[in-house]
């Protein structure tokens, strides 16, 4: 094979991977910066916590900047803030992934991180105005982000050659468990030492950034590319020649009706309603129940997404190994890497609901659960690519349509169940999303496949006519 070192295909996957790592610092800022932008005094919380578990005393006494606009919004109000984001992201998906297969996915993901940037810089005026208008503008950033998985998956499907897919993938997508790392306990920073709007400020800014590069660097297809050799391109588009389908029309019907898509579309649903739980509420559990500040809420629950993105790196190498060197099946490896990825999670997140004020132990679970949800992203997550790389952006944007749901729903139930705050409350939003992600993993393990099938391929059409 060409060597990776300064490839094209390498290079297309750093970019993204900092692509990615912006988008969820966009995304998840908010739920650190709402922590600071709410009055203390509007939510029941303070007054319940107090008997669960102990104050920390907290060593650092730095002068706290309290500078910037406090808003007095109910707990029910503050879920419906989070969960605005969702109504725009669910709607762009699939005719994300449609648009990709017709004008490339280069323009539409700039664009979509262009677009999620600038709404971030309008936030703060956004809050301002009133949350109406904040709920607005979280929705457009979702409208922006929409298109961003489909059109990536897109580009892959003809730029990564099978046996490198779950390496690149991985790489561009880890991104956004970075971006989550670095974002949860610098925005704690930010609002800590200068003020919550330079949250939104500064991550805006850098996506703008961001953009510009995008633009410049990279191509849709490796036929396109400016900078590539002529041996990079060769062997891709070799390694391709056989998967890919020239028809012009949409298979939807056989598509729709294909039981290892839907395999993929339970198993993303299922591991994103604990994803989205845990990544919207876990300040709000740190700071409610565990009792930590919002310096060292930051760091802690930065943690998981570090294990989560160090697991994710490591499980697209070891399963292109195992495919390429040990023979093993790709539907093997998926399937496998699905249930290590989605059982783990279930029983270590069940397991933290139960151990109640050890912090260290409360941690540690939250932590391995979450990272072993990295196995996922070589397992259902590019299961679509495996399967039919021609429209890999469209069975994206289909699986992440149904996917987005729990980051709508979820948060609101698990507000709703947590209007005390109370250990007993959490442990059932545990449970819940515990109980999800084994079904899922059942499902996944009984219907999905690794091969691609017949209505993605060329010559599907011609019997039918």
């Amino acid at each position: 094979s060409v060597p990776a070192f300064c490839s094209a295909r390498y290079n297309l996957a750093l970019l993204a991977c900092f692509g990615f790592f912006l988008l969820y610092a966009l995304r998840v800022n908010l739920s650190v910066a709402l922590v600071d932008m709410v009055e203390p005094n509007t939510s029941l919380a303070k007054n319940v916590t107090s008997n669960v578990c102990p104050e920390h005393s907290s060593t650092i006494n730095v002068p706290r900047n309290t500078t910037g606009e406090k808003y007095s919004w109910d707990a029910d109000t503050q879920g419906w803030i989070l969960g605005s984001f969702f109504y725009g992201y669910i709607i762009t998906q699939i005719p994300g992934g449609y648009l990709a297969s017709k004008i490339g996915g280069k323009l539409l993901l700039g664009f979509g991180i262009f677009g999620t940037s600038v709404f971030t810089l309008l936030t703060p005026l956004a809050a301002n105005l009133g949350v109406g208008y904040l709920i607005a503008v979280r929705a457009l950033e979702g409208l922006g982000e929409g298109v961003t998985f489909p059109a990536m998956h897109s580009m892959w499907s003809s730029w990564a050659p099978p046996l490198e897919r779950s390496k690149l993938l991985s790489i561009s997508y880890a991104g956004a468990q970075l971006g989550t790392v670095v974002s949860l306990p610098l925005s704690g920073l930010i609002c800590y030492y200068m003020n919550w709007v330079y949250v939104f400020y500064i991550f805006g800014a850098l996506g703008v950034l961001w953009w510009f590069f995008w633009m410049c660097l990279v191509s849709d297809t490796p036929e396109t590319h400016r900078s590539i050799s002529h041996a990079e391109r060769e062997y891709i588009l070799s390694s391709l020649k056989d998967q890919l389908s020239t028809q012009k029309s949409v298979p939807w019907r056989p598509m729709l009706e294909s039981l290892p898509l839907w395999a993929i579309v339970v198993a993303h649903f299922s591991y994103n309603w604990t994803f989205y739980t845990l990544l919207t509420l876990l300040p709000t559990y740190m700071k409610e129940i565990l009792r930590f500040d919002a310096q060292e809420n930051g760091f802690l629950s930065a943690l998981p997404y570090f294990g989560c993105w160090l697991c994710i790196i490591l499980s697209g190498q070891i399963a292109d190994y195992l495919r390429e060197k040990q023979n093993f099946s790709t539907v093997c490896v998926r399937k496998c890497f699905t249930l290590i990825g989605m059982i783990g999670p279930a029983v270590f997140l069940v397991a933290a609901g139960f151990i109640g004020c050890n912090y260290a132990l409360a941690v540690a679970f939250v932590t391995i659960s979450t990272t072993l949800g990295g196995f996922c992203t070589s397992g259902y997550s590019i299961n679509h690519l495996d399967i039919a790389p021609s429209y890999a952006g469209i069975l994206l944007g289909i699986t992440n349509s149904f996917a987005t749901i729990p980051g709508m729903v979820g948060p609101v139930i698990a507000k709703n169940l947590t209007h005390n705050n109370t250990v007993g409350e959490w442990q059932m939003v545990f449970y819940i999303a515990a109980s999800i992600n084994l079904f899922g993993a059942i499902f996944f393990a009984l219907f999905a496949s690794g091969e691609v099938q017949d209505w993605a391929v060329s010559g599907y059409h011609m019997h039918r006519n």
